[in-house]
């Protein structure tokens, strides 16, 4: 091989897999390092380590395809053979142990006509497709082939072909091009908590596949996409869209959950055509939902909003941005001079930049109005946070997997925040217990210590009990105020010990509050009781939103007060009961985004003027709104998301919006001149962002509330005794997950909307052995499939959020009239 190959490879080479291990520098180094010589040069490593762990560390090149630092080792590829001293023939680098005095060489004759055969025997039945293989440009194999391949084949015999299978609409395959690396076999395996690919057959007849034929439906399945070395799983919604060369990336923020995974966007000719992970090892790894990765489709879609439109006489018209605010800002001064500034409210989405917050704020205070909340979903505010405290995860997102015991309420953390529950997933592979409590059990991709399914009404007599048991093991005396009767009039099982002395002698636990606590409609008293287990068992509590910028708009709700009291402006959930004169609905859909959309139907419907700032155009907000306002996604916006550990992550745009769609901070900013305030002349999104920083100061990182205000002691023996229950589906959870065209094509966005009870409850209704039931509320009904499932609690109706009938259905943890 000439010099001057090797010099390419070698770039090629580290350019593709050199990843160094930050869990190498993390980790605690033995006193006892290893002293091994690679090519000539000295080199420290770890008792335990492999050579190619210590040669990626240094910089020195080996070529692998079945190797990957997250995932175990198969050693079954044997591209990174490399000469020992001493052994007679040459080791995988991946799956030798390094040994002190050890000396290696990677690039001696032995190792590479070592590696030159075994890259002649994997290309034998590869197929010669690089100009139509997405794969190209960016493809392990066909880089290592320019530095370790003939320049002609000495393989004249027929190749094998294997069919390609459907495995789901996201993943494409073409199964002949694969070398049997079992990279995709052990992600399913070890990551995704979900083994949906394996191998069948021997020899050359291995096919890699799924057991059955059904479609992949994990989570974050498009990972193998990444990992697949040579192109035989590829993105479906990308096929043949570009080439990976042509293709300007720009480094952003995924929107879509509190974890704020890193990405970079793809674009090519002003258009977004992939999004792929950006690795951080102290966010997402290098990992990415399905979620993050395939919702771009939505914003290339054709019912983006491209244009203000406004209703005149009960007809849609499209009107100038000129026109739009003019008319916006005089029949908003028409509202204030007849009703007062009070009767404005403004509806902000959990997933809205904190410029955008912030000015939304900033706007509505200017016009003497504090109506502004993204907590859109949230029933009980009788217990706020402290007006200079911000809640959080309680840890930084790495430390969940140093966990040794959780505790989940109401939370399906494997649907809802995919990469955090990989995380809970490494902790219980070293040993972490976790346990739930909930009405509903999720689908989680690791092993539950203890369970603990409960109505909401009983959910909190569980975490008395928990209490209860503390407090008797521990002896402490603490301060209950009016929950004393509670606790004490609690009855702790086997299974409240246990879950109890996990979180006590553990430690680092934590016990981790999910939507469905946080949307209770006693969510104030689950919170100072997880407050209080905290006290006594040292867990750490934390919150899991529903929002990707949960954070973030609690800081911005900081800055506009300036650390003064906090202005007791409405609630989400008190503007639409108590109807408004006007609305300003920011990025939502109130049919499926907020806890009862039929009375926030009802409310906008009701109102005198209502303006809507959204990316896309439905029938059903011109239902409701007078003007709408076309406003940047995220690909097309620029701004900041502060994810649940509290770390701000700005990002720019990726492409530049059409000329009549507007990034909203600068909506605002122009709305804020029209009417006259001071303080809006940002030139750009950093210019707001500094404004923010200044007027917050010292802030802290905190889930701490004011204890027992409004904290309603009653074991809710007022409420109904069959109420509905529900979860957020993970591709139903906001406007643009909702509109990405192959997410909805996915098995679990293809799930019907189904009633689901358990046996003891179906029993008790007379609804057993029924395929379908009939609801009724407030004179609406709707007819759907019934189905039995031990995985909700008893005097609970399963029902899932954000569906097509959302409108008919009696609100989450209403009664339920059923037949």
């Amino acid at each position: 091989m000439s010099c001057t190959r090797l010099a390419w490879l070698e770039t090629k080479v580290l350019e593709t897999w050199q990843h160094k291990d930050d869990d190498m520098t993390e980790s605690v180094v033995d006193s006892n390092t290893i002293n091994i010589e690679i090519d000539g040069q000295t080199y420290e490593g770890r008792p335990g380590q492999m050579l190619i762990e210590v040669a990626d560390a240094a910089g020195i090149p080996i070529p692998r395809f079945c190797y990957h630092k997250k995932l175990s080792v198969a050693a079954n590829c044997r591209m990174c053979l490399v000469e020992v001293d001493q052994v007679a023939k040459p080791l995988p680098a991946c799956a030798t142990p390094i040994n002190d005095g050890m000396k290696v060489f990677t690039k001696s004759p032995k190792a590479i006509q070592a590696q030159q055969g075994t890259l002649e025997f994997l290309l034998i039945n590869h197929p010669l497709d690089c100009p139509i293989c997405d794969q190209g440009g960016e493809c392990p194999l066909q880089e290592v082939s320019m530095g370790y391949g003939r320049t002609e084949s000495r393989y004249h015999e027929p190749k094998r072909s294997v069919e390609s299978k459907d495995i789901g609409p996201l993943i494409a395959t073409e199964m002949t091009r694969c070398i049997h690396c079992t990279l995709c076999v052990r992600f399913g395996d070890e990551i995704a908590g979900v083994r949906e690919m394996g191998a069948t057959g021997r020899g050359e007849n291995v096919k890699i596949g799924t057991y059955i034929e059904h479609a992949i439906g994990s989570e974050l399945s498009g990972n193998i996409i990444d990992l697949c070395p040579v192109g035989a799983l590829t993105s479906k919604p990308f096929r043949f869209k570009a080439r990976p060369w042509e293709l300007i990336n720009h480094e952003g923020v995924a929107p879509h959950d509190c974890v704020g995974s890193n990405i970079q966007i793809g674009t090519l000719r002003n258009r977004v055509l992939r999004v792929i992970p950006k690795e951080n090892e102290e966010i997402n790894e290098i990992w990415l939902s399905d979620r993050d990765r395939f919702s771009y489709e939505a914003v290339n879609g054709a019912d983006r909003a491209r244009y203000p439109m406004m209703n005149v006489d009960g007809a849609w018209h499209r009107v100038s941005w000129e026109e739009a605010l003019e008319a916006c800002v005089n029949r908003l001064q028409d509202v204030i001079g007849r009703y007062g500034a009070e009767q404005i409210g403004m509806l902000m989405s959990p997933n809205a930049t904190l410029e955008e917050h912030y000015l939304a704020h900033l706007l509505m205070h200017g016009l003497g109005s504090s109506n502004v909340d993204s907590r859109i979903r949230q029933l009980d505010f009788s217990n706020e946070p402290s007006k200079d405290s911000v809640p959080w995860l309680g840890m930084p997102i790495a430390e969940l997997e140093k966990l040794g015991a959780v505790l989940l309420v109401g939370s399906d953390i494997s649907k809802e925040q995919p990469l955090l529950s990989n995380r809970i997933r490494k902790a219980v592979k070293n040993g972490a217990k976790v346990s739930i409590l909930s009405a509903v059990k999720g689908e989680y991709r690791f092993d539950l210590f203890r369970e603990m399914l409960a109505s909401p009404k009983r959910m909190i007599d569980q975490l008395a009990a928990i209490i209860r048991v503390l407090l008797d093991t521990t002896g402490e005396s603490i301060e209950l105020g009016d929950l004393q009767q509670l606790v004490n009039a609690s009855s702790p099982s086997q299974v409240h010990q246990d879950i109890a002395m996990s979180l006590k002698n553990s430690e680092h636990s934590a016990i981790l509050l999910g939507p469905l606590a946080l949307h209770h409609p006693r969510a104030s008293v689950l919170r100072t009781l997880a407050g209080l287990v905290e006290k006594l068992s040292g867990a750490k509590v934390g919150i899991l939103p529903h929002g990707a910028n949960t954070t973030g708009a609690q800081l911005a709700r900081n800055a506009v007060n300036g650390g003064n009291e906090m202005r007791k402006g409405l609630n989400a959930r008190s503007m639409l009961e108590q109807g408004l004169a006007a609305y300003m609905v920011f990025d939502l859909e109130p049919e499926y985004d907020c806890s009862r959309p039929s009375t926030a139907l009802t409310a906008l419907a009701d109102a005198e003027f209502v303006v809507v700032f959204s990316a896309f155009h439905s029938e059903a907000v011109q239902r409701y709104a007078d003007l709408i306002l076309p406003i940047a996604p995220f690909t097309e916006n620029a701004g900041t998301l502060v994810n649940i550990e509290g770390r701000w992550q700005s990002f720019s745009a990726a492409v530049t919006p059409d000329d009549e769609v507007k990034q909203a901070w600068k909506v605002f900013r122009v709305l804020g001149n029209l009417f006259q305030l001071d303080g809006f002349g940002y030139v750009s999104s950093s210019d707001v962002l500094q404004e923010v920083r200044e007027r917050l100061g010292n802030y802290r990182l905190d889930n701490t509330t004011d204890p027992f205000i409004g904290v309603n002691p009653t074991r809710m023996s007022d409420e109904p005794s069959v109420v509905r229950v529900d979860s957020i589906p993970i591709y139903r959870c906001d406007p643009v997950v909702r509109r990405a065209e192959h997410l909805q094509q996915t098995p679990e966005a293809q799930r019907p909307c189904v009633v689901t009870v358990n046996l003891a409850t179906a029993e008790r209704l007379e609804i057993e052995g029924k395929r379908e039931v009939t609801l009724r509320c407030k004179g609406n009904k709707v007819t759907l499939p019934l189905q039995i499932s031990e995985r909700v609690a008893d005097d609970c109706i399963h029902i899932p959020a954000a569906s097509e009938q959302e409108t008919l259905l009696p609100a989450a943890f209403d009664s339920i009239e059923i037949s």
